[in-house]
């Protein structure tokens, strides 16, 4: 028995025919995760959807309408990069309920996961790049909306810059010198420069992404790290602890939600780094480890993941609630 809660349900899957994105994983990643023994059927809780009061907290009453009703533009449906039904927007609608009760989980018993989520493309009024609501986003107003956390850390390990995150939680930038890579060049993870919205410095946002990928335009989050092509595990893994470190330093987060991308593995289809199977464990574990440490719970979502393999993808997804189990059964 795991020692945290698993959110998942079989109506995860995205009714999306074929497509790169591998909408089956979901119930794939329940399937080897009980196969293998890592987990029992008691670890999984299932969600509720997301209600539309839920989702207006972060998008636009004018977006949410179109969405419910079908009436988005031609524009808009090739901004999602995935085809428009009915079915699409109750799949978005539970795994926006999965990080809600993912968070709730994870402020209760140290870090849960949702097998699902992640969707950071998502911008309050449109989405983007196979992304229709941002259900990270949500979870974070819901909590803060119900007074059960002030303040919140997003960690973004996804290959691509999660830039609908960056919109929805403009805010105040990291003034300091750029981080050091593991090699010693100098990466520029940030734009130093200040904005203010209503939620200014109530969530502290972090992206480490490929450079040289989607999107084209990257608006800044909090601590962006542009990372070069193909960089491996020991220059990534270093990244992201300096990043961490950095972020933490200057925020003091209630919760912390990791965006736990499995595309930045070296055979991913849409990504351009080289991290291995092995190295993206290491990553996991470092984020537990760190958060442990801080005392700040952790909500993850299983986020991208387009391998050439679909066996490596559910490997790496898997590996990520290895990694969780190991860090918090005190074994990490």
């Amino acid at each position: 028995m795991l020692p945290f809660k698993l959110v998942y349900s079989d109506d995860y899957y995205l009714p999306i025919g074929s497509h790169v994105f591998p909408s089956e994983k979901y119930k794939r990643i329940h399937d080897q995760l009980l196969a293998s023994g890592i987990a029992a059927p008691s670890d999984f809780v299932t969600p509720r959807p997301a209600t539309d009061q839920d989702v207006l907290l972060v998008h636009t009453p004018q977006y949410v309408e179109k969405l419910k009703t079908g009436t988005l533009s031609a524009r808009e449906e090739l901004e999602l990069e995935v085809p428009y039904s009915p079915e699409l927007v109750r799949a978005f609608w539970l795994a926006a309920g999965g990080s809600m009760l993912a968070a709730d989980h994870a402020l209760n018993d140290g870090v849960a996961i949702s097998i699902g989520g992640g969707f950071h493309h998502a911008f309050p009024d449109h989405g983007e790049g196979f992304c229709m609501i941002h259900d990270v986003a949500i979870a974070i107003r819901r909590m803060q909306r119900d007074g059960k956390i002030r303040t919140a850390m997003t960690v973004d390990c996804d290959v691509h810059q999660g830039n609908g995150t960056a919109v929805i939680f403009a805010g105040t930038r990291v003034p300091s010198d750029p981080l050091p890579s593991a090699s010693g060049s100098v990466l520029n993870p940030y734009r130093p420069t200040r904005t203010r919205s209503a939620h200014a410095e109530d969530v502290f946002t972090i992206s480490l992404h490929q450079q040289n990928n989607y999107p084209a335009f990257k608006p800044p989050s909090s601590l962006d790290l542009n990372l070069p092509d193909e960089i491996g595990d020991g220059e990534y893994l270093a990244c992201l602890g300096n990043a961490l470190s950095l972020g933490l330093s200057k925020f003091e987060p209630e919760l912390i939600c990791y965006l736990a991308g499995a595309d930045p593995y070296r055979e991913d289809q849409l990504g351009g780094l080289s991290l291995t199977i092995e190295g993206l464990k290491e990553r996991d574990a470092l984020v537990f480890q760190i958060a442990k440490a801080e005392g700040i719970p952790v909500m993850v979502t299983l986020a991208g993941g387009y391998a050439l393999k679909l066996e490596d993808t559910i490997t790496i997804h898997c590996n990520t609630v290895v990694a969780a189990k190991e860090v918090f059964a005190g074994k990490g």
